[in-house]
């Protein structure tokens, strides 16, 4: 026969999938409904890498089965376009970045077409076109009308070669990612959404979503509820009375405090030094602080610094005692006040600070009822910060922690509240490629909200769009004339444009309705589709983005516009693949793979099975190319299969047991998107398939129809050479009979180092390259290997298999 020609083949069928409309969303189905989504990429110059086809192809099986489980499916793709890896990318090669964005996402589309993911095309949405930036702008003006949006001072990451400000992820090691100038703060009028109005929110309702639990929890941190008390401090100096409000979770050790600490941030700084003996000395440590990052003033171990607001003090509520007030840039503007009241006794960073300014430490809280021993542990300098009995504390001595956190809080007039560490959403960008923000100022400087019929505000072609210190739309013309034609002379548009995660906040609801002009989505198909059944992306997303969409769902969800408030059921993160090297794929370094080399010499079914089967999809897992070979060699064996397919063949009861079972494992193992085991049980499928001379056409057509999900393009060749003139990926999922599931299974040793580490059981007579795939997804093998790969593997058949490290 012939030999199998996946170049001719693959271009066949992909020609005849996109004639037919096959993979089209069915519009009107009555159908169960299952969303199945891919984070939707940048679509850089560089295309896909073997890290994108990992996740895309794992959200595509998992869509191919549900077609064939009888659900109505929505499978779309899109591109993040606007934003800094565009516009970078732009800035470096001198060209437009809607020319390269184009290039890009034609190359992306291509790429994804030769892998066979089943995607709507007609679906397909960017970020950087009118039809959709309108309605990003849309829901800019829906957070501004319900006070969600507001301009206010705040610090910024500003480079002070290119004259911008920068996103956080345009930050490396406190250097900016384009000419390595070393960042500062600065303090400038931004926009900002007020995400922290939903804090409580955003950390409860992760109750309610099945994420992964590591997910969940930088979630949490990100927002990181504090449960506490606001006591106000009496702050004064021969010139100045005034109070200022510290935030702390321990009001119970408030007697002692012995020394108040603001951020050099906090809007009081200025004003007190005013009145400073030290004047001068102040602003040029504030400037000093600007130049570090928050990582770098946050930092465990980092030498404290500070300034003491000369001939200022502060008068600690509880023990009427006068204590000096300094600022220091361990403190931070944005959390609680920007205000603490310091007790070295009992934080690890206060007692570092009073040691370092020869500051009291005085020890209020006890862990036992011994003060003797107590007053030994603090001579040594130790500091306990844990809860216990109060000591030093006047009236309250002997009352324990939890009693007194509220009692105090009374006694002095503070009020117990809950802060979170969630921040106002900065979308302010000084930069040329993204949304414009739908603002215009009367001639006074006063904001207006851009009405509606005027969207989209369209992004104007007559400026550069490299940076020279202000946004470029500033140096636009046609924006100005624009703006003053409509609004008036005088009047001057909003120059900055959006941060791109906003474009990203809310695609999802775009894609249940494409093409509608009136609004971003109509009830009916937001109710039909949302929220999302299946959300596949990175883990370097597990904050901000998911955060930001999960923001947006709960706004609409309170103004009435959806009836959910969450919008991603189910989150999975697919793992990394690393160079043959071990080491992370990079340019620099020399151990990129292209998707598309692979794919050309050994065709997409083997990259999609190989990338599948090389270990647990969340996984880190180093690439290696001599592996593919097994994944071509599997896909080449079931195609010299069909020489051996007779119709009137019958199934003897052993293969019925390995064909039912493998249709209950793969039914399973997509459910739960295990895999690399799924492929495991094919091969053991087609192993046993091949032991016979003569295959049985219905058996052969049912191992192809559970095959189909995985490799796409050989099944519908094999599907029609057998007869049948509708496509494979139109049948209807196999059922399997329970009666038939009783196999031959034996127990044997998995080993790493020669140490058993755990037992595995198996279908007797499976082969080698089965057994080494579903021992190396075991947890305690996983744990033992941290990440190496063995030297080699020795395997025992039907008794043992050993990793070699």
């Amino acid at each position: 026969m012939k030999k199998y020609n996946h170049k001719k083949i693959e271009k066949k069928w992909q020609k005849e999938w996109q004639e037919s409309g096959i993979y089209r969303t069915e519009e009107n189905s009555k159908k169960p409904k299952s969303y199945v989504l891919d984070m939707f990429p940048y679509p850089s110059g560089d295309g896909l890498h073997v890290g994108h086809v990992e996740g895309y192809t794992a959200t595509d099986i998992y869509s191919r089965y549900q077609r064939m489980m009888g659900k109505s499916v929505l499978h779309p793709i899109g591109w993040d376009a606007f934003g800094l890896p565009a516009e970078n990318y732009a800035i470096k090669t001198g060209v437009h970045p809607a020319e390269t964005a184009a290039k890009a996402i034609e190359t992306f589309t291509s790429q994804m077409k030769g892998l066979a993911l089943s995607y709507d095309w007609e679906r397909e949405i960017g970020t950087h076109t009118t039809e959709y930036y309108k309605w990003t702008q849309w829901f800019f003006l829906l957070l501004h009308k319900n006070n969600l949006a507001e301009k206010k001072e705040a610090s910024v990451n500003w480079c002070p070669s290119c004259q911008t400000v920068l996103a956080n992820e345009q930050v490396v090691d406190g250097l900016c990612e384009r000419c390595k100038t070393e960042v500062v703060q600065k303090r400038l009028n931004q926009w900002f959404f007020k995400t922290t109005a939903y804090a409580e929110e955003l950390y409860k309702d992760l109750d309610d979503v099945d994420w992964p639990e590591s997910t969940k929890a930088a979630q949490r941190n990100w927002i990181g509820p504090s449960e506490g008390a606001e006591i106000e401090f009496t702050v004064y100096s021969e010139q100045f009375t005034g109070a200022i409000r510290v935030f702390t979770t321990r009001p119970d050790t408030l007697f002692g405090a012995t020394y108040l600490v603001l951020s050099p941030e906090h809007p009081l700084v200025s004003e007190l030094s005013r009145y400073a003996e030290n004047s001068a000395e102040i602003p040029r440590y504030q400037d000093i602080s600007a130049r570090k990052t928050e990582i770098e003033r946050t930092a465990e171990g980092k030498k404290k610094t500070g300034v003491e607001i000369i001939g200022v003090k502060a008068i600690n509520p509880a023990t009427k005692e006068e204590i000096p007030v300094y600022i220091a840039d361990y403190v931070l503007a944005h959390y609680g006040t920007g205000a603490i009241m310091a007790v070295p006794a009992h934080d690890t960073r206060d007692f570092e600070f009073a040691m370092q300014y020869d500051l009291p430490v005085r020890q209020v809280i006890s862990p036992r009822k011994d003060p003797e021993k107590d007053a030994e542990r603090q001579g040594k300098g130790d500091v306990y910060t844990g809860e216990g009995v109060l000591i030093n504390s006047g009236e309250f001595d002997g009352m324990e922690s939890g009693e007194a956190k509220r009692t105090i809080t009374e006694h002095v007039g503070g009020t117990w509240k809950t802060t979170y560490k969630l921040r106002d959403w900065l979308i302010s960008r000084q930069r040329y490629w993204g949304a414009p923000i739908p603002i215009v100022y009367d001639p006074e400087g006063k904001p207006h909200p851009i009405p509606e019929k005027h969207l989209p505000w369209l992004l104007p072609t007559d400026v550069e769009f490299k940076p020279h210190g202000t946004s470029p739309l500033a140096q636009s013309k046609e924006l100005l004339g624009r703006t003053e034609n409509i609004f008036g002379a005088g009047w001057r548009p909003e120059a900055d444009t959006m941060d791109t995660f906003v474009c990203s906040s809310w695609y999802f609801f775009r894609f249940v309705d494409p093409h509608n002009k009136k609004v971003f989505a109509s009830k009916k198909e937001i109710e039909k589709w949302l929220p999302v059944d299946l959300y596949m992306g990175g883990a370097e997303h597990t904050v901000l983005h998911l955060l930001y969409a999960r923001f947006f769902t709960k706004v609409l969800h309170q103004l009435g516009y959806i009836p959910f408030h969450e919008p991603f059921l189910k989150l999975r993160h697919q793992g990394t693949i690393l160079g043959e090297d071990g080491r992370k794929m990079s340019k620099s370094i020399g151990n990129v793979v292209n998707p598309d080399e692979v794919s050309s010499m050994y065709g997409a079914d083997t990259i999609r099975i190989y990338e599948m089967f090389m270990g647990p999809l969340e996984g880190m897992k180093p690439w290696n190319t001599q592996n593919i070979m097994g994944s071509r060699r599997f896909i080449e064996k079931v195609w010299r299969m069909q020489e051996k397919v007779v119709s009137s063949a019958k199934a003897d009861d052993s293969l019925m047991r390995v064909l039912h079972a493998t249709i209950k494992k793969i039914e399973d193992d997509i459910v739960s998107l295990s895999l690399n085991t799924a492929i495991s049980q094919l091969m053991i499928c087609a192993n046993e398939m091949d032991t016979r001379g003569q295959i049985p056409a219905d058996v052969f057509e049912v191992f192809l129809k559970i095959l189909a999900p995985f490799a796409p393009h050989v099944t519908e060749e094999l599907w029609h050479a057998l007869g049948h003139e509708d496509s494979i990926h139109a049948q209807s999922w196999p059922q399997y009979d329970e009666s038939k599931l009783a196999a031959d299974i034996i127990t044997i040793a998995v080993q790493v180092g020669g140490k058993v580490r755990a037992q595995l059981e198996i279908n007797t007579g499976a082969e080698r390259e089965v057994v080494e795939s579903e021992a190396r997804a075991l947890e305690q093998v996983q744990k033992w290997l941290d990440g190496k790969e063995p030297k080699k593997v020795v395997f025992v058949p039907n008794r043992l298999i050993n990793f070699v490290v």
